[in-house]
Formats: structure tokens, sequence, C-alpha cells
């Protein structure tokens, strides 16, 4: 089945993609496993999440998944496809997650350029159905895998983790954000026809950036010294700044903002 021949309701992160012409690859592109795993260390998960690979020359075949998508959505490893995951949208977040991929497509395309694309992370969340039945709230993180010569974008890498035991609110916005410190593209209300979307520096230097991810993991000052060589008082220096800069008043909240607004 063609994706055209979808319910309309069915085909809108389809068609949010085919908005963007000229995007993606029309030639087959290897990649190999240590890639991925590579990739992955670059995405930021903090509960129980499941990853896929999605080969854009291969929409509707099943995808390369890690084997917790079975435990996490009660689908088969061996034949989840793309299209079996986003049935698993919450009805109301499908609209969002399709406007934001096309936002996400564009920024990438005609802001960025086709040259950078490796080097951004996409990130928004909504709610998908899991397992037992129940829709639990998401994070999903999208990186680019592989390119071909022209910078067409041939492969991504998905990473979806459970966020429910953090917040429950979606706020709607995405955000990409740069992989190595660069201007990243934040809060971005993707409904807003007339919104100017501007980079900005990360508002977290990079040890920050590692501290809040760690305190997202729920490690102490104690361990965070010791993983990271520095003093104690050094850690309470930056819990310090990272708040003011969040402007929240605790760690819980710190945590849900960061996670919410795709801020690590």
């Amino acid at each position: 089945m063609e994706p055209e021949d979808l319910q309309p309701e069915k085909n809108l992160i389809h068609r949010a993609w085919r908005n963007v012409p000229d995007f993606f690859a029309r030639q087959d592109i290897s990649l190999p496993h240590k890639e991925i795993d590579e990739f992955i260390a670059n995405t930021f998960s903090t509960g129980a999440a499941y990853y896929y690979v999605l080969d854009f020359l291969n929409i509707r075949k099943p995808m390369l998944v890690s084997n917790s998508v079975e435990r996490i959505l009660g689908l088969d490893p061996t034949a989840t496809t793309i299209q079996s995951i986003i049935e698993r949208g919450h009805p109301e977040d499908l609209p969002f997650a399709a406007r934001a991929e096309e936002t996400a497509l564009r920024i990438l395309n005609n802001q960025i350029g086709r040259k950078q694309v490796r080097n951004y992370k996409i990130s928004y969340c909504g709610r998908l159905r899991t397992r037992d039945g129940s829709y639990r709230m998401f994070n999903h993180q999208a990186l680019v895998l592989a390119t071909d010569e022209a910078n067409r974008v041939a492969k991504v890498l998905s990473i979806h983790t459970d966020i429910s035991h953090i917040t429950s609110r979606n706020n709607y916005k995405l955000s990409l954000l740069h992989l190595f410190g660069g201007e990243s593209f934040l809060n971005i209300d993707v409904f807003d026809e007339n919104n100017q979307v501007v980079g900005a520096p990360s508002p977290f230097s990079g040890r920050e950036i590692q501290i809040v991810r760690m305190l997202a993991e729920g490690k102490t000052s104690v361990e965070i010294a010791e993983i990271l060589g520095i003093s104690q008082h050094t850690v309470k220096n930056h819990r310090k700044n990272i708040l003011k800069k969040a402007d929240c008043k605790t760690t819980g909240q710190l945590v849900s903002k960061v996670l919410a607004e795709g801020l690590v």
C-alpha cells in the first residue's frame, strides 16, 4: 500500500515528510551498527525507552528496532513499521507531531542548511498508547544517521523515552538542538504561522548539561562530583547557576522543564 492510500488521520506524518521536497535521499546509504551506538550516546534518556532506525527509501518495511519496543508498546520488534508506531500516537497529539516534523524539516532545509543536518537533534513530546492500553507521555528525539552526496537524508535514528513519571503535560513545542554546542532553536510554536524562528546558543554550558543529565538520572551532588572529578562545592555552584538560567526553584522543576522543552 502506498502512503497516499492510507486514511487521512493515519497519514499526517507521511504528508508532512512529503511537504518538504527533495529533502530525502534517492539511493541506499549503508550504515555500520557502530555508528548507531555512537549516535545513541548523543541522546538523553531518563526512563523506559526504545529506538528505531527509519530508512526513508523503505518506509513501509519493518525497521531496525530495539527489543524494548515489545515491552513498552507491545509491538513485535521483527515486524514493527513506522506506521505501527504512528498509529499508537494519541489522536489529539498527531496533528502537532505532523506539524513539528514538517517545521523541523523546513528549518533544517531552508534555514540551517542540509550540510548541517547531522549536527542537530529534533526533540518534541507526545502521548503514545503503551502495551497495557494506557497513554503515556514520551519524549521524541531524532538524529540524522546517514545522508547522500547531496546531503539528502537517508536514515534517521529516533528514540522514544517514557517521561510520564516526570511530566504528564505536553507543551506542544519543538526544539532543534545542536549536538556540539552550536546554535539551537528552542521552544518553537509550530502552529504560529508568523513565528520568526531564531537560533540561539544553548542556555547551558557543556559541563552544566552533563550535570543536568545526571540530576535527571537521580544522582546526588556527591556522586556527580566523584564522576566528574570536581569538588562538591563546584557542583553546588553549578546547580545554583543551572536553576537560575532555567528559572526554576527546585531540581524537580528543572528536570521536568528540560525534558518537556528538549533542552538537553
